[in-house]
């Protein structure tokens, strides 16, 4: 019998309302979109009147997700960008020098002094003083090695040492330039990848491109510079000792030690150990905060190891001062007073609200392992964007009116509901590109008109069954239900066959290519929601109220 029970009509009434109710903001996408840049910016501490005034353009209780326009739509920055792996030999070695230091001295008996010469970037040059225990230093500095596992399943080191009269120059091994290229490139994808993420920009294109390349489209962004400032800061934190202070820049800071210039205080500068007690890789979290006297800060928290080791560090040197040192600056120079224990602290400085919120986004995401030279930038303008935008709704428009025209005058009454279930399918579809934040690009709008012509296949297999329904003299609520019991086999194989499909092209591709596989695979799941409940919802009111004795479709 032809019949829906009430629980499902309450269901498929409340799922359209709750999909168009979600896609509802996107009909007033500017005073949205301003009300939420507002929001943001109040809860990072910019409490303006402007801010306020805003915010007020939407109501708070009403939905105000947003479908997000692609870089193609909107505009945006486009860079490529290459790793220069080399600082990632260079930092590496300079953090060897101490180990190699700390196990030779175990053997001055043998080896005598210790004194770190002039090296290369990607090499550690160690004299000894007694040349006839160099075979002793070779063992010495080799069993610092670390294997490496291959692709063959044999261990390489992942450090080499050869002597040159009362030198001993160690190097990385092939095998572990390669394998530290690879992680320099995944490590930067990842940390470019989180920096964006973490200011608000949803869906940007950050991709590998060839061995050390990579490629970073972010649409919403206003120019190329903008982009450069939030992902090629290299957020470098480090804790030092401090050799000496002084307002001399030209002095030579020794091996071993580096000369770097105060952020707070110009023209002084302080001779550091190259080698830090501890890093901003061993950071777990970073907060902006306020300090004591209510000036914006930095509070940050370290991970077992980090903590043991400043631990360990200050309990030894109280009364000492170390750096903290930001990107090759020194941000204070503190005395220790006292053991810190915990691992967490305070870094403080001439901030503005604003410059400890990006400091603390920056430590957070992780410091970049390497430099990036930026080979190209462009700053895509609005007006691409519009242009877009106007064609993708004349294409939209044409094709949505055809199917309506269509389907009215091939099956009348029935086919009104269809270009009424229509109608509510696509605020489904941008109603779910809300809800998970999505990116509507030129090839999603693509794929949305795709799924307008698509859409209706289903009612048409519908009813066209029940027309051979009525032609074997079946009554008209047997065929209804006949048609659609019939039909639904096909439209299941039909779309589950294009999801596949829609699936497969998420999966495999990247960027637009992902939004037109995302529009489509929504506009499956609704086109076939709407056509096997909405259209039959509307079908069986419709028959219960009239009871016609006759139908035609």
């Amino acid at each position: 019998m032809l019949q829906i029970d009430l629980w499902k009509r309450i269901l498929i009434v409340l799922t359209c309302i709750a999909g168009l109710w979600m896609a509802m903001p996107n009909l007033f996408y500017t005073p949205v979109e301003q009300h939420n840049d507002a929001v943001a910016a109040i809860e990072l501490g910019a409490d303006t009147p402007e801010n306020q005034a805003a915010r007020g353009q939407w109501p708070d209780w009403l939905p105000s997700g947003l479908v997000n326009l692609g870089l193609d739509l909107r505009g945006g920055a486009h860079l490529l960008a290459e790793v220069k792996v080399e600082d990632v030999y260079a930092a590496r070695m300079q953090a060897f020098w101490p180990e190699i230091r700390d196990a030779l001295r175990d053997e001055r008996t043998v080896v005598g002094t210790v004194r770190l010469q002039p090296s290369a970037v990607d090499e550690v040059r160690v004299r000894i003083s007694q040349p006839e225990g160099m075979e002793r230093a070779l063992e010495v500095v080799r069993a610092l090695a670390t294997p490496i596992p291959t692709l063959t399943g044999v261990a390489t080191n992942d450090i080499e040492a050869r002597a040159e009269g009362d030198v001993i120059i160690v190097t990385l091994t092939d095998a572990e330039k390669t394998a530290s290229n690879e992680r320099t490139l995944q490590q930067s994808l990842e940390i470019i990848r989180r920096r964006i993420d973490e200011v608000g920009t949803r869906e940007p294109t950050i991709q590998r491109q060839g061995t050390d390349r990579i490629l970073i489209q972010v649409p919403g962004i206003g120019s190329a510079a903008e982009l450069k400032e939030i992902i090629g800061t290299t957020a470098q934190l480090t804790f030092n000792p401090v050799v000496t202070r002084g307002t001399d820049e030209t002095a030579n800071p020794g091996i071993g030690n580096i000369l770097v210039p105060s952020i707070d205080e110009p023209g002084t500068f302080y001779t550091l150990e190259a080698a830090p007690v501890v890093t901003g890789e061993e950071l777990v979290d970073a907060q902006p905060s306020f300090d004591q006297n209510g000036r914006p800060a930095v509070s940050f928290r370290f991970n077992t190891t980090g903590a043991r080791k400043f631990g360990d560090y200050t309990a030894e040197n109280i009364g000492s001062p170390f750096a903290i040192v930001l990107d090759d600056e020194v941000i204070s120079a503190p005395t220790i007073q006292s053991h810190i224990p915990g691992g967490s602290g305070i870094i403080t400085g001439r901030f503005s609200v604003e410059e400890s919120t990006n400091l603390a986004v920056l430590l957070r995401a992780g410091a970049l392992p390497a430099g990036l030279e930026f080979l190209e930038e462009r700053t895509i303008g609005p007006e691409l964007g519009q242009d877009s935008i106007d064609a993708g709704k004349v294409a939209t428009i044409v094709a949505f009116c055809a199917v309506l025209v269509f389907m009215f005058l091939s099956y009348g009454l029935f086919g009104l509901f269809a270009n009424v279930a229509l109608i509510i399918n696509i605020g489904l579809i941008f109603g779910l590109l809300s809800v998970i934040g999505g990116t509507l690009t030129l090839p999603g709008i693509a794929g949305i008109v795709l799924t307008v012509g698509m859409a209706v296949d289903a009612n048409v297999l519908i009813f066209e069954r029940i027309r051979e329904e009525l032609k074997t003299s079946k009554g008209p609520a047997r065929a209804i239900e006949l048609g659609y019991e019939k039909a639904l086999s096909a439209i299941l194989d039909a779309n589950i066959t294009t999801f596949i499909t829609a699936v497969i092209l998420f999966a495999m591709g990247s960027g637009p290519v992902r939004g037109f596989a995302i529009t489509l695979g929504l506009g499956i799941l609704t086109s076939v929601f709407t056509a096997i409940f909405v259209t039959r919802l509307f079908i069986v009111i419709w028959f219960e109220r009239k009871r016609p004795k006759t139908i035609e479709v």
